[in-house]
């Protein structure tokens, strides 16, 4: 099959384009920098041409309120207008575990439009919904640094690696779409603060991490169970100490 992967050249696309050109499909990684431009247009029309699936793993520049939800807004668009015409038969999208109950942040509500956009669409689709990635937890603890201390909430926490992400984008693209929503997430689940406290120990020992009440994720407020699955997932097979013992 032909294959499209919007955002195939980042972290999670790379993998995947490796996963199912293995498996002797015809990937086509779509991004700026091959020409293929989803907020622009420029080569979409041709990239779509034959296309059987498409794999949509892009990401805003801007995580600013206004500007995330105008870069999903005409992505979404732009997708769904070119595969329509091409009569692609499966859309697949990453999003994120417990989006739509966190809506208080503006990148949560741009996820949800282009949510609603690929169910709008009328094209066959499946949407996963994944947690936060294991490879976010150096940037997380970064900013939450106060000197020698590192300032953590301690919601529910359950990352999982990119590795795994890939693999459950590459299997769950090639099957039958789900018309709905699957969750992936880590086989491990803990507080926030107790998985920075162990990355740290690992890394940096110089820093010790202060655990603090706050509900919130970038700075913006959640439910405390809001960045982990309520029911049912998919579960990963690394986890962080296998995941730390890889970097």
């Amino acid at each position: 099959m032909k294959i499209v992967i919007i955002g195939g050249t980042g972290l999670v696309g790379t993998k995947v384009a490796g996963k199912l050109r293995q498996l002797g499909h015809t990937v086509i990684a779509g991004s700026p920098s091959t020409g293929i431009n989803s907020i622009t247009g420029e080569g979409l029309a041709e990239a779509m041409n034959g296309t059987d699936i498409v794999i949509d793993l892009s990401n805003s520049p801007s995580f600013e309120d206004g500007p995330v939800l105008e870069f999903f807004e005409t992505s979404g668009c732009n997708l769904m207008a070119a595969e329509t015409n091409a009569g692609v038969k499966h859309h697949l999208a990453v999003s994120i575990v417990g989006v739509d109950r966190m809506q208080d942040l503006g990148y949560m509500r741009a996820k949800m439009a282009q949510e609603n956009l690929i169910r709008q669409s009328g094209i066959p689709y499946t949407l996963i919904r994944s947690t936060q990635f294991l490879e976010f937890i150096p940037s997380l603890a970064g900013a939450a640094t106060q000197g020698s201390e590192v300032h953590v909430s301690d919601v529910e926490f359950q990352p999982i690696a990119a590795e795994d992400v890939a693999t459950f984008v590459a299997d769950l693209a090639l099957a039958t779409p789900a018309k709905g929503i699957v969750e992936i997430a880590g086989p491990e689940r803990h507080t926030q603060s107790e998985f920075i406290a162990a990355y740290l120990r690992e890394k940096d020992n110089s820093k010790n991490v202060v655990t603090n009440k706050k509900s919130e994720y970038f700075g913006g407020p959640i439910p405390h169970d809001g960045l982990v699955p309520q029911g049912e997932a998919k579960l990963g097979a690394i986890d962080l100490k296998q995941w730390l013992a890889a970097q």
